[in-house]
């Protein structure tokens, strides 16, 4: 509903609500909807191989692991529909779907500082998105890649400029990070469970303009409220820094664990 609509005096009607997309609040809605593009994106992947029992412990059922390593991806968004220019990071783990055996990447932890992409995770893809401070710059010859929470930083990762050309389909040595799956949980009012979900979803019309790959280092750092020490570094594999465009289109339920059938 515009604000002309509302304006003039007309009143949301049931239609609307139920309709594809609806945000509240309805006059100025806050949840884009699909599709909406990425575009000019700088993004730094940093890979690093944790322990197996760490990953196993931050799964949900359906999904097992794949892999050892870590993925954290660092973006600068510099030109997002809706959301504006932001930051975000994406700690990742290799998993698959039990039950049909696609493979792909699981996120246990995001932090981004927009608010509008902290509402639409959690509500539409159901990822476990909290508000932070990523920041991504270049410093002399060194990409640095920093997460902070509560003041803390909890990552910094660094990767030597530009010094090796890449592809991007080389990160798929370790697992899919373009298919994610997410655990959606959302409350009734009176607290009983209303979407106990499986998510998964596919980043559409993806364009590398360049990608650039070397040895990198991650630190961790411990906090409460951001516990990606909870994936500790083990060894330090090799980082990428990327720019390209894509599109967040719809993604699916791969699974309801309200339906007891299923």
């Amino acid at each position: 509903m515009s604000e002309r609509d509302v304006m003039r005096g007309r009143r949301l009607t049931t239609e609307q609500i139920l309709g594809s997309g609806f945000s509240t609040p309805f006059d100025a809605p806050m949840i884009p909807p699909f599709p909406f593009s990425f575009r000019n994106v700088e993004v730094l992947t940093l890979a690093w191989r944790t322990r197996g029992e760490c990953v196993d412990a931050l799964l949900p059922p359906e999904l097992s692991r794949t892999s050892d390593v870590v993925m954290a991806h660092i973006y600068k968004m510099n030109d997002t529909e809706w959301l504006g220019p932001y930051t975000e990071s994406n700690f990742m783990v290799g998993c698959r779907y039990d039950r049909t055996g696609e493979a792909g990447s699981y996120s246990p932890y995001l932090f981004l500082s927009s608010d509008v992409g902290v509402a639409h995770g959690r509500e539409v893809h159901g990822q476990p998105k909290k508000l932070g401070k990523p920041t991504l710059v270049t410093d002399g010859d060194a990409w640095v890649g920093r997460v902070e929470r509560n003041g803390i930083e909890i990552i910094t990762g660094t990767l030597a400029y530009k010094q090796s050309r890449s592809v991007i389909a080389k990160m798929a040595d370790y697992y899919d990070f373009a298919l994610n799956f997410n655990l959606k949980a959302i409350d009734h009012i009176d607290g009983r469970p209303a979407i106990r979900q499986l998510t998964a979803r596919r980043l559409g019309e993806l364009t590398v303009h360049e990608c650039w790959s070397g040895p990198c280092t991650v630190e961790l750092r411990p906090n409460v409220q951001a516990p990606v020490h909870r994936l500790p570094v083990v060894e330090m594999l090799d980082g990428f820094y990327w720019r390209g465009d894509f599109t967040l289109v719809q993604g699916r339920v791969l699974h309801d664990y309200l339906d007891r059938a299923s």
